[in-house]
């Protein structure tokens, strides 16, 4: 068998059947000669040795968020702040004209009173067609609580990498290198003039159902797109150094993949080396995680 064969394993959690990839402990690379957004920290390639360690198959979904809170009560962030933000164009126009605070530097977003994990688009919403997708409007602290709860916790940022390849190096996306291989759409990101047109060419305007797309060769699905995904790691620019995150840095958390917002002329980042950052206080309705654990 090859070093990166895939082992899946089915174990019973707290709230029925979770499915998980094992991925064996070795030597990977990591990052990329050829960054995108230099300023991110992208490059350069490095090696990392990673113990083994299991990844949850998909993001976690409103299904699952929602046994997690009928069992504890827990009330996400931005639950506590009484809003959270909502990309302008799943509001309807009255709703978006009501609501002035955009953000300047990116006026897409808008901070709608009521939203949450269970209102995604303000407090008229609903999950109740959509448990089978992404959770958003999740802090970082909110993904760690419920990772915490599963005995589980968030993937550091080399192992999502690691994930995403598939066990394999200089890979773009978790499929290979071509966006469309066979003029087939792959995940979720935005198609058209980004934020006025999106055509849906694949499928969907907002989040997708996890599972819609096909699996990385590690049965993983949704690395890149449809959401954003918290890791566990501190934000710095500087991460091929094998050194503790200088403090001054630790302000802001990593989340990556991309999200159903992204398009190559705006937001670049569907690629499995691309970063970004957030304090972990913040939510959006682009915004998710998935849960880790190590096995040994």
């Amino acid at each position: 068998m090859s070093f990166h064969v895939l082992f899946v394993s089915l174990f019973i959690d707290l709230f029925g059947f979770t499915i998980s990839a094992n991925i064996p402990s070795g030597i990977y690379y990591i990052g990329t000669d050829e960054p995108i957004f230099i300023a991110d920290g992208e490059g350069p390639m490095f090696s990392v040795h990673l113990r083994s360690f299991e990844v949850d198959e998909t993001e976690v979904t409103n299904g699952e968020f929602n046994e997690f809170v009928s069992q504890t009560g827990y009330k996400t962030e931005a639950e506590h702040f009484g809003s959270s933000f909502v990309f302008k164009g799943q509001l309807s126009s009255r709703a978006f004209e009501e609501h002035h605070s955009v953000v300047l530097a990116a006026p897409w977003w808008v901070n709608i009173p009521g939203a949450s994990w269970k209102h995604p688009e303000g407090i008229n919403s609903t999950i109740k067609d959509k448990l089978h997708h992404p959770v958003v409007h999740v802090s970082w602290n909110d993904a760690a609580e419920y990772c915490k709860f599963k005995n589980k916790r968030l993937p550091t940022e080399s192992e999502w990498e690691v994930a995403c390849q598939g066990g394999k190096r200089k890979r773009l996306f978790p499929w290979g290198n071509k966006l469309l291989p066979k003029n087939q759409h792959m995940t979720n990101i935005w198609q058209g003039e980004f934020p006025e047109i999106n055509t849906g060419d694949d499928g969907f305007l907002f989040t997708s159902p996890v599972k819609t797309y096909p699996a990385n060769s590690y049965g993983l699905y949704d690395m890149t797109g449809n959401v954003w995904e918290w890791v566990e790691d501190w934000w710095s620019i500087e991460r091929a150094l094998d050194e503790e995150t200088d403090v001054k840095y630790k302000k802001e958390r990593v989340k990556k993949g991309g999200s159903f917002l992204c398009h190559k002329n705006s937001c670049y980042r569907y690629r499995c080396a691309a970063r970004a950052h957030a304090t972990p206080d913040s939510s959006a309705s682009n915004l998710g995680f998935r849960c880790a654990k190590t096995t040994n």
